[in-house]
C-alpha cells in the first residue's frame, strides 16, 4: 500500500511538472503529509526528480528549436551554484522551519498567482470591451 501512495505522489508531481506548473509545490506537501517524509528529504527528492524532467524538457524544446542558446551560460552558471548554496543551507536548517518557511513561500506564490489570474481577467474584459466599441463604429 505504501508503495502506491508514494507512486500516486510521483504521477502528481511529474503530471504538474510536465506541464510546467512546478512538481515541487505538489510533490513536496505530497509527500510531508501522506507519506510521512522529513521536510529536507522531500526537497532533496524534489530535486532528484526535477533533474529527468528537465533533461527532458530540454531536449523537448531544443528539438522544437525553441531554445535560445546564446542565454544559456548567465543562466545555467548561477543556478548551479545557487542550487548548491541551497542545498546546503536547506541541509543546515531544522525540518520545521524548513517545512514552515516553505509554507510560507507557497502562500505568497498563490497569492501572486491569484493576481495575475485577477488582473489577467479584467486586461481581457477591458480588450472585450474595447472590440465592442471599435466594431459598434
Amino acid at each position: 500500500m505504501a508503495f502506491l501512495i508514494y507512486f500516486l505522489c510521483g504521477v502528481a508531481g511529474g503530471l504538474l511538472g510536465g506541464m510546467g506548473m512546478g512538481g515541487g509545490t505538489a510533490l513536496i506537501p505530497l509527500l510531508t503529509i501522506f507519506c510521512g517524509v522529513e521536510q529536507s528529504a522531500a526537497q532533496g527528492v524534489n530535486l532528484l526528480s526535477f533533474l529527468p524532467m528537465a533533461a527532458v524538457a530540454l531536449s523537448i524544446h531544443a528539438r522544437n528549436g525553441l531554445l535560445n542558446k546564446s542565454g544559456i551560460l548567465p543562466v545555467v552558471l548561477p543556478a548551479l551554484l545557487f542550487s548548491v548554496l541551497g542545498s546546503l543551507l536547506a541541509a543546515a536548517i531544522p525540518s520545521d522551519a524548513l517545512g514552515k518557511g516553505f509554507g510560507v513561500f507557497l502562500i505568497v506564490l498563490s497569492f501572486f498567482q491569484f493576481k495575475a489570474a485577477f488582473y489577467a481577467g479584467e486586461k481581457e474584459e477591458k480588450s472585450g470591451k474595447r472590440r465592442e466599441k471599435i466594431a459598434k463604429n
